[in-house]
C-alpha cells in the first residue's frame, strides 16, 4: 500500500511559479510511475503530467508542456511539479497518482494509478 500526500498549492498570480510535492509513505514508489493529475468542479480529471518509474519516460499534457516540469526524488520517496508562467485556467485542485509497476506505458491512463492523494488547490488569478 501507498499514501500519498501532496503539498504546495496556494493563491498565486498569473505568471508566478509554484512547486508541488507530492510526499510517498508505505510501500516504496521507486517501482512506481508518478503522475500529476487536475480536476476542476464540474470537469473531468485531467492528465497533466507523467513520469515512469525508471525515469526514462516523462509526459506533459499539451496545455502544460513548456511550463511544468515533473520530477523525483526516490531516496525522499517524493515527486514534484514544478510549474512556470502559470495561467488563470491552470487553476484546479491537483492530484498525485502512483501506479504503473516497473512500467513505460499508458502512463496517461487514470486506470494506470491505483494510488491518489486528496489534492491541493491552486489558484492563479489574473
Amino acid at each position: 500500500q501507498v499514501q500519498l500526500v501532496e503539498s504546495g498549492g496556494g493563491l498565486v498570480q498569473a505568471g508566478d511559479s509554484l512547486r508541488l510535492s507530492c510526499a510517498a509513505s508505505g510501500d516504496t514508489v521507486s517501482s512506481f510511475g508518478m503522475a500529476w493529475f487536475r480536476q476542476v468542479p464540474g470537469k473531468e480529471r485531467e492528465f497533466v503530467a507523467a513520469m515512469s518509474w525508471s525515469g526514462g519516460s516523462i509526459i506533459y499534457g499539451d496545455s502544460v508542456k513548456g511550463r511544468f516540469t515533473i520530477t523525483r526524488d526516490d531516496a525522499k520517496n517524493t515527486a514534484y511539479l514544478q510549474m512556470d508562467s502559470l495561467k488563470a485556467e491552470d487553476t484546479a485542485v491537483y492530484y498525485c497518482a502512483a501506479g504503473g509497476y516497473l512500467s513505460s506505458v499508458r502512463l496517461t491512463f487514470i486506470s494506470t494509478y491505483p494510488y491518489w492523494g486528496r489534492g491541493t488547490q491552486v489558484t492563479v488569478s489574473s
